[in-house]
């Protein structure tokens, strides 16, 4: 059997032993898995305002992100940063490919932990394959033992902070600490926790290649001019091995020795020179291994590189790629993010954040009362979104001659984070409006935070 047929057997089937990558690449990768980690591990512990910065409070029905503090009636922001996330995400696939996956996708950064840690403990490619097809032994026993009780601890860290971005990270830590942790909170802990062991442990590329839904419509998002790991077949083939000293021209070869060192480092198991694959993550361990190949050999790099299909084809410059950056799918993608960006942000400043309800008390009907006055009864419910005590006015404009009644409070102060029920009765002038409904608004203020119009209806009996 080949060189190439040996890696593609061992690649193919069952267990992949990535081997250990080195170069720009593969330090930009590691980049990535330091700032994601640092981010998810870190923001939970970061305060802001005497509370946790970032912290979606199941319990208290209140999502806070640093300033902004939303209710469930704000769960649009949510939704829309959902969104504005799926179009950055097509924006970035059209332009770069699946950059995303192979640099700061939970699954590839935790895989790559993983396999730091089984390299640990376990030695390099070769000697991890030895390992596994070695009988049980103390040997044996104790590396794998030691390796999965690091992956748990990792495993277990991670759901931990994973909870702690849905109920107080300080608050769970001392109820870990005094072991009493509530069911659902372990549970939630010990379900990520195992999540992450078996994914980024066992199932690694599995998740990509058959979990991920991203990788089967990421097609739909390619184009001749998206960069790509590619593989320059007219440059690399007809491929063999020779000496560093052999003119491959004499021979008739092309630059590829056949090493098949850029099988051994995918993550996938795939082979780059077999063209674009859908199982390729563009982690770009390829294109390390291969550099440093031709580095060796003494020819020029970038025999495997990041290029697109057009570029390879043409033979292109980067900036020929470059010039070709800003064609109508990418135009299209921006323009579609830039307006989605600047009705969001609109929204988030114009945001009033107190919220106001107005119900009419159903169970008191229009009625007469002294000084021949029409009365109507309602109820204002009102919310104090910020963290700061409010002090709220009220006033009705939108119908002459209303006016709120004797004994009804024209002001209310609220707590922060809290909301209130007031009655208010409102009466008009009998004789001022025809019998029937007659609209007018609510307007709620707070000095420095804004108002608020609610409509509303007052009845006049016949």
């Amino acid at each position: 059997m080949s060189a190439v047929g040996t890696a593609a057997a061992v690649q193919g089937h069952g267990k992949i032993y990535p081997r250990t990558a080195k170069g720009i690449y593969t330090r930009w990768r590691w980049f990535f898995v330091f700032a994601t980690q640092l981010f998810f591990y870190g923001m939970p512990w970061l305060q802001w305002g005497g509370r946790q910065a970032m912290l979606f409070d199941i319990d208290a029905r209140r999502f806070y992100i640093f300033g902004l503090v939303l209710y469930p009636q704000d769960v649009f922001y949510l939704a829309a940063l959902l969104i504005l996330s799926a179009l950055l995400l097509f924006l970035f696939t059209a332009m770069a490919g699946r950059q995303w996956c192979g640099y700061a996708c939970p699954q590839t950064v935790y895989t790559e932990i993983f396999l730091w840690v089984e390299e640990k403990f376990e030695g390099s490619r070769a000697q991890r394959m030895r390992l596994d097809a070695a009988p049980l032994s103390w040997n044996k026993l104790w590396r794998k033992a030691g390796k999965h009780l690091v992956w748990i601890a990792i495993g277990l860290w991670t759901g931990f902070t994973f909870v702690g971005y849905f109920t107080p990270i300080r608050e769970l830590a001392t109820s870990v600490v005094a072991f009493s942790v509530g069911p659902w909170a372990l549970f939630w802990v010990l379900f990520y926790g195992f999540a992450t062991w078996g994914n980024a442990g066992f199932m690694r590329e599995q998740v990509c290649k058959y979990m991920c839904p991203y990788a089967r419509f990421q097609g739909a998002m390619f184009d001749r001019d998206t960069l790509i790991v590619t593989y320059v077949k007219k440059r690399g083939d007809p491929r063999g091995k020779r000496s560093k000293k052999a003119d491959p021209h004499t021979l008739g070869l092309g630059d590829c020795i056949d090493c098949t060192l850029c099988v051994q480092v995918c993550p996938t198991g795939i082979d780059i020179r077999d063209g674009l694959q859908y199982e390729c993550i563009s982690c770009a361990a390829c294109i390390d291994a291969c550099d440093e190949v031709m580095d060796t050999m003494g020819y020029p790099r970038g025999l495997i590189r990041y290029s697109t299909e057009a570029a390879i084809a043409g033979d292109w410059s980067r900036r020929d790629i470059l010039r070709r950056v800003l064609r109508p799918r990418v135009l299209i993608y921006s323009t579609i993010l830039a307006v989605a960006v600047v009705v969001f942000v609109t929204s988030l400043w114009v945001r009033t954040p107190f919220k106001v309800d107005v119900m009419r008390d159903r169970a008191t009907l229009a009625r007469l009362v002294k000084g021949g006055e029409i009365e109507n009864i309602y109820r204002i419910h009102i919310m104090n979104a910020t963290e700061r005590e409010q002090r709220f006015t009220l006033g009705v404009e939108g119908l002459p001659g209303l006016t709120l009644a004797e004994g009804t409070e024209a002001a209310v102060t609220v707590a922060p984070e809290q909301s209130t029920s007031i009655p208010v009765q409102l009466r008009l002038p009998y004789g001022t409006a025809a019998a029937g409904s007659h609209r007018f608004d609510f307007v709620v203020s707070a000095p420095g935070v804004g108002h608020v119009r609610e409509k509303s209806v007052f009845l006049v009996p016949h």
